[in-house]
C-alpha cells in the first residue's frame, strides 16, 4: 500500500475512534437508582405525614369550637338559673306568704304551729 492510502486509512480509523469515544463516555450520575427510590419514598412519606397532621389539626379545631359553644350555652343557662333563684327568694318572703294566706282565708293558729329544726 502506498503512503497516501495508509494515512487515509489511519485518518478514518482515528475518526471512528473519536466518534466512538463520546458515545462510550459514561455519565456520572449524582444519585444512584436506589437512592432515587429512597428519596422518592421519603418525599411521599413526608407528604402523607403533613396531610395527616393537617387533618388532625382540623379535627382539634372542630372539637374546640364545639367545646366553646357548649360553654357559652352553659353560661347562658347559669344566668337563667340565677335569675330564677332570685325570683324564688323574692317570692318566698314571709310577708308575701302571709298576704297570700290571708287572701285565701287562712288564719294563724298558734297551737298548731310546730317548729322544725
Amino acid at each position: 500500500m502506498s503512503n497516501l492510502a495508509k494515512t487515509l486509512q489511519q485518518e478514518t480509523q482515528q475518526q471512528t475512534v473519536k466518534s466512538l469515544k463520546p458515545s462510550v463516555k459514561k455519565l456520572n450520575a449524582w444519585l444512584s437508582p436506589g437512592e432515587r427510590v429512597l428519596f422518592f419514598a421519603f418525599g411521599i412519606l413526608v407528604c402523607i405525614g403533613a396531610a395527616f397532621i393537617v387533618s388532625k389539626q382540623a379535627a382539634i379545631y372542630e372539637a374546640n369550637k364545639e367545646i366553646q359553644l357548649v360553654e357559652s350555652s352553659i353560661q347562658e343557662q347559669q344566668k337563667v338559673n340565677g335569675d330564677l333563684e332570685m325570683q324564688i327568694s323574692e317570692l318566698s318572703t314571709y310577708e308575701r306568704i302571709w298576704e297570700k294566706a290571708k287572701e285565701l282565708g287562712l288564719s294563724l293558729n298558734e297551737n298548731n304551729v310546730k317548729v322544725v329544726q
